[in-house]
């Protein structure tokens, strides 16, 4: 019997927490959204390994999808704010400000959203983007 796209993310997901690389993780996230182009998670996943492996314009393409799927997913603006600061594009403000809206109306949401940091943070210590934009987001 053959997993349903939620199965395959939830194992996705659990392969990451379990410790498995970005690298590993990106053909299966890939493969995912290539079967359910309209999954907002998948792409926002996918982003987030983007940036951890160094590849902010895949990132950013990834997160521009999630965001245009679903516009109040926090985490895909959060995504997408990095990525710009990565690439060196323009449009950071935008992306910041609603992260910030969206994430500081729900507390189970701060919550996530501060984990998610911390994650980064221990797979990727020195990530100079994702501090500021933690701290963007949480102390201004």
């Amino acid at each position: 019997m053959s997993q349903t796209i939620e199965e395959q993310f939830e194992d996705g997901l659990n392969r990451y927490q379990a410790g498995e690389s970005a690298e590993a993780l990106i053909p299966f996230f890939k493969e995912l959204s290539a079967q359910a182009p309209k999954n907002s998670a998948i792409y926002t996943c996918l982003s987030w390994l983007y940036l951890l492996v160094g590849k902010p314009n895949a990132a950013y393409k990834a997160a521009q999808k999630a965001i245009k799927i679903t516009p109040q997913d926090p985490q895909a603006h959060i995504n997408i704010a990095i990525a710009i600061l990565e690439s060196g594009r323009k449009g950071v403000r935008e992306h910041i400000e609603l992260a910030t809206q969206l994430v500081m109306s729900v507390e189970e949401v701060q919550e996530d959203i501060r984990q998610n940091f911390e994650e980064g943070l221990t797979r990727k210590p020195d990530w100079d983007s994702l501090k500021k934009v933690e701290n963007w987001i949480f102390n201004s």
